[in-house]
């Protein structure tokens, strides 16, 4: 990425960087063909990815220590965004089985809900992407002092 980077270092930050979008692409593909846009909640990951996306663009325009920046900080949200996508997919998950089969209660009921309609891991997603971007920006040349322009 930049000339002053061992090739494979290089070599490894593109493949991150290409990982990563198309990781963004397919992401933001399924939640809008699963409708995944009822209420702020629905919506936040889409508008986090389409955040995202925007974010790369501009580092493909400018590499500049700004829009790392930028990408990292975008990756932080992804990261509390998973957990929290993981957490509500669960909860909605436990108040579907309460409200199908009242009878259900302990482990019985959390095995069901961690298996429920609405998947519980699939917010995981977002943490993987985000694992990805900050792999990506991890001690960046660009982040460097002798590297940094903005």
């Amino acid at each position: 990425m930049t000339s002053d980077e061992h090739p494979t270092l290089a070599l490894l930050r593109t493949a991150l960087l290409s990982i990563l979008w198309i990781g963004l692409l397919g992401t933001e593909a399924e939640l809008l063909l699963l409708k995944h846009t009822d209420g702020r909640w629905q919506l936040f990951p889409v508008i986090l990815g389409a955040l995202a996306m925007l974010v790369l663009a501009w580092y493909g325009i400018r590499r500049s220590a700004a829009s790392l920046r930028s990408i990292q900080g975008v990756m932080l949200l992804f990261l509390v965004a998973g957990a929290i996508g993981v957490y509500q997919h669960f909860d909605g998950n436990v108040a579907y089985e309460k409200e199908s089969d009242p009878s259900l209660s302990g482990r019985a009921l959390y095995q069901s809900a961690a298996m429920g309609a609405t998947p519980t891991l699939a917010p995981g997603v977002m943490v993987q992407l985000a694992l990805i971007g900050l792999a990506f920006a991890f001690r960046h040349p660009q982040l460097t002092s002798k590297g940094s322009k903005s």
